[in-house]
């Protein structure tokens, strides 16, 4: 029985992560296109 607990245990961790990378990797791409939004803004205010 802890053997099963231990698998679970180690699966659930294996998903955690793997959520967390998704998480990780949407956030960088957010912030690219903040980045972008703002030099197109700072090209647009300084012609």
């Amino acid at each position: 029985m802890s053997e099963n607990l231990n698998s679970n245990s180690i699966k659930n961790d294996e998903f955690n992560l793997n959520n967390e990378d998704i998480d990780y990797k949407d956030l960088i791409n957010r912030l690219k296109e903040i980045k972008s939004n703002i030099a197109l803004l700072e090209k647009t205010i300084f012609k």
